[in-house]
C-alpha cells in the first residue's frame, strides 16, 4: 500500500519526539492523525510549531480513557504509540499516575488497534528499562531493572504491550530508543538543561552526578529508525534498541557544548538534580545489530553535528524564552 494511502496515528504527537515524528511522517506522504493532550487551553504543544500542522489532523485527548482510544483508531492503519509519561524525578512523587498513563494507556491503545484491525503498531518503549549496564553494548536479551517508578511503569507497558501479540496476534513491534535529544526536548533532560543555562548567561551550570554514561541519538535518526522498524514485517513481535553503539558521559557532554558556545561556565553540582544513588542508571550503551541487520538502519548524525543542532535551535531567541533555566524541572 502507498504512503499516501495510509492513515498514521501518533499518539505523544504534541511531544519531543513525537512532534518530530509527525513531520517526517508528513514528508514521507503518509496521512497523519496526531494525538495532543487534552487541555482547556486547547494548546498542541510542539505541533503548534511544525509547519505542516495545517495539513494533518490534529486531536486532543486522554489514552487513559478506552472509549476514546478506540474512537481514535478507526480506519487507522499504523500506530505509533509514544504518548507517556517520562519524567524520572516526578515518577518518584506521582508514581500512580505512571501507572495510569504508562501501563493502562498502552493497555486501551493496544485493544483499541486490536479492536478497528489496524495493521500495525508500535509500541515505544526506553533504554531506562534495562537499567545500569551489566553487560555493555546492550543487546536486546539485557535483563530488565525497575530502578524508578518510571522505568516500572514502562516495563509493565512493555508486558502489556507484547501480551497483545502473544496472546491475540497484534502486528506489533516494540522499539527502545536509547538516550535522543535535539530541537525541542523537554529542559529536564541533560542536555536541554546544559544549554539553555549558558544560552541565558546563568553564573553557575547547574547539573546533577555527571559521571553516568548515556548512547545519544539525534532525534531524526530515532524517527528514521521508527519508520524503518514499521516498514519491516520481520520486526513484527520483535523487540529492537535503536542507538548509536557508542557512550559518553554527562560530564564530557557539558565539555562538548561549553566548548562549542565558547563557555568557561562553572559546573556545579546541585542536589536536587542527584537522583537516589540506587535509582541512578549508571551506563547505557546500546548493541544496534539487530536493528541493523532487520532494516539497514545506521545513525546519520555524529554527536557534534546533532549538538550543533541542537544548540542552533536553542539559541533562536522564540525557542529560548520558552524554557525556564533558572528553575529545576523535575
Amino acid at each position: 500500500m502507498k504512503n499516501s494511502e495510509q492513515l498514521v496515528l501518533v499518539t505523544g504527537a504534541d511531544g519531543f519526539i513525537g512532534s518530530h515524528l509527525v513531520e517526517m511522517l508528513h514528508s514521507e506522504g503518509f496521512k497523519v492523525r496526531a494525538l495532543a493532550q487534552y487541555n482547556s487551553f486547547n494548546n498542541w504543544g510542539w505541533l503548534e510549531d511544525i509547519g505542516c500542522k495545517e495539513e494533518i489532523e490534529i486531536l486532543t485527548g486522554d489514552i487513559r480513557d478506552p472509549f476514546f482510544c478506540n474512537e481514535i483508531c478507526e480506519g487507522v492503519n499504523i500506530i505509533f504509540h509514544l504518548a507517556a509519561l517520562i519524567a524520572i524525578p516526578y515518577s518518584y512523587i506521582a508514581p500512580q499516575s505512571y501507572v495510569e498513563t504508562n501501563i493502562t494507556g498502552t493497555l486501551n491503545i493496544c485493544k483499541a488497534a486490536l479492536d478497528q484491525s489496524v495493521s500495525r503498531v508500535i509500541h515505544t518503549s526506553t533504554s531506562e528499562v534495562y537499567g545500569s549496564a551489566q553487560y555493555v553494548p546492550i543487546d536486546e536479551k539485557h535483563s530488565l531493572q525497575a530502578q524508578s517508578p518510571y522505568s516500572a511503569s514502562k516495563i509493565g507497558a512493555d508486558s502489556m504491550a507484547m501480551s497483545f501479540y502473544n496472546s491475540l496476534e497484534l502486528p506489533l513491534t516494540i522499539v527502545r530508543p536509547f538516550n535522543t535529544y535535539g530541537p525541542r526536548q523537554s529542559a529536564r533532560a541533560f542536555i536541554p538543561t546544559i544549554i539553555s543555562q549558558i544560552a541565558n548567561n546563568e553564573p553557575k551550570l547547574k547539573l546533577g552526578d555527571t559521571s553516568p554514561t548515556r548512547d545519544l541519538n539525534f532525534v531524526l535518526d530515532t524517527c528514521k529508525g521508527f519508520l524503518d522498524l514499521a516498514n519491516c514485517d520481520e520486526a513484527i513481535g520483535e523487540v529492537v534498541n535503536i542507538g548509536s553503539n557508542f557512550e559518553i558521559s554527562v560530564g564530557e557532554v557539558a565539555s562538548l557544548i561549553k566548548a562549542e558556545m565558547k563557555s568557561d561556565i562553572e559546573i556545579i553540582a546541585d542536589q536536587k538534580r542527584i537522583r537516589p544513588k540506587k535509582s541512578e542508571v549508571t551506563r547505557l550503551w546500546c548493541d544496534n545489530n539487530k536493528i541493523n541487520k532487520l532494516t539497514g538502519f545506521e545513525p546519520s548524525y555524529d554527536l557534534l553535528t546533532g549538538l550543533k543542532e541542537t544548540i542552533n535551535w536553542f539559541q533562536q531567541p522564540l525557542n529560548l524564552v520558552k524554557y525556564k533555566s533558572d528553575i529545576y524541572n523535575i
